[in-house]
């Protein structure tokens, strides 16, 4: 085996794309902070209970564990920075108010969420914590959609569900635990024969319910179909109000907006409005967020909360990348001050200026220049 293999779903980021992912990350969180949103960084590793508290068992999965060599603790590499973020808000910060969280950097899988996607995704993502409101689940939307705009994105398709549809219906049921984890898999499975099975034995009104919900994905149009034919539990009433609203306020900001209530991914994480951007005829959303209230109060402190993350290097390799700052060769000449004058001047405009050190006139094309600083007239000039 040679050395220098990365294992599988593990890979370098190589300089074009590196320089795309990181002017992109910038500019994201530019955005964000544009909007009052306060960066926050935190650790790689952190205990395991910490990390995956109030998660649910999908993210466990995800993570990579190990023991703590000081404390003889297990250790986790995060699989996902929201629930440390969460964290972060409802132990460190302590605020009363709302506040507004986001973050970028890397976290570890121990298996890839989707066949051509990498085990080490670089993330970014917002968080409003301390509004339980229509109006912070909109704001987030909003502000999603916005960072794909920057990313050079268009034709959003936009998937909105409620996780409470599905939960109002197997409460009122009085269904175990163990039958709502099974109805649970074969609803998001989509998986209409075992649904059909499974829910045999169960009251016909719900039964009917659950074996409609697969079908409930669309436009605005669904919610009617909704209205008319689950039952008109006031939870679920209101749920679907919810999505209408929401619907009406995101419509002219996405290419197609649709509304699913059997999405479930998340299920055990989220806890009300779910949402999941589609871009560039990929099959694999590409934002993916909601209201997880559950979290907060996980850790102690019932902090109602909405967010959304992406995956960096996916989005920059999905934009058009056509801002790439412009590269200008220069001559070596240290005593011209001049010539120094004028690379200042162009770094500090946005020009990447590269000095062409001696000895290497033949590989001068590996540098990338698409024009040269020379003198002309008296001045230097870039031609």
């Amino acid at each position: 085996m040679q050395k220098w293999l990365l294992p599988e779903y593990i890979e370098d980021i190589l300089p074009a794309e590196a320089e795309r992912v990181e002017r992109l990350r910038r500019r994201i969180l530019d955005l964000f902070h544009a909007w009052g949103y306060e960066l926050v960084v935190p650790p790689m590793l952190e205990y395991l209970d910490s990390l995956l508290t109030g998660t649910g068992h999908d993210l466990d999965l995800k993570t990579f564990k190990l023991v703590d060599q000081l404390s003889g603790r297990m250790l986790g590499l995060r699989a996902d920075i929201t629930p440390q973020v969460a964290r972060i808000d409802a132990h460190l910060l302590n605020r009363q108010g709302v506040t507004r969280l986001c973050y970028a950097g890397t976290v570890l899988h121990t298996q890839p969420s989707g066949l051509l996607r990498t085990r080490e995704p670089m993330q970014i993502g917002a968080e409003i914590y301390g509004h339980a409101g229509l109006e912070s689940d909109i704001e987030i939307q909003t502000l999603m959609l916005r960072a794909l705009k920057v990313a050079g994105l268009d034709g959003i398709h936009l998937d909105l569900g409620h996780v409470s549809v599905f939960r109002s219906l197997v409460t009122r049921a009085g269904l175990t635990e163990q039958k709502v984890a099974e109805l649970f898999q074969v609803l998001q499975a989509k998986d209409v024969a075992a649904l059909r099975e499974l829910s045999a034995g169960l009251d016909a009104g719900t039964r009917e319910a659950l074996l409609l919900l697969p079908e409930l994905y669309g436009g605005p149009e669904i919610l009617d179909v909704a209205r008319k034919r689950l039952p008109g539990h006031p939870e679920l009433l209101a749920c679907l109000d919810l999505l209408q609203v929401i619907g009406r306020q995101l419509n002219g900001d996405v290419g197609e907006l649709c509304f699913d209530l059997a999405e479930l991914r998340g299920y055990h994480y989220h806890s009300g409005v779910v949402f999941a951007a589609y871009a560039g005829g990929r099959p694999e959303a590409i934002v993916r967020g909601g209201r997880y209230d559950e979290v907060g109060r996980a850790f102690g402190r019932a902090r109602p909360a909405t967010g959304f993350t992406m995956d960096l290097r996916e989005l920059a390799g999905m934009g058009n990348g056509d801002d790439k700052a412009q590269r200008v060769l220069a001559p070596h000449s240290p005593e011209d001050k001049a010539l120094q004058a004028e690379i200042s001047r162009l770094r500090a405009a946005g020009s990447v200026v590269i000095v062409d050190l001696p000895g290497h006139e033949g590989s001068r094309a590996e540098l990338g220049c698409g024009k040269r600083l020379v003198h002309s007239g008296g001045a230097w000039k870039v031609e």
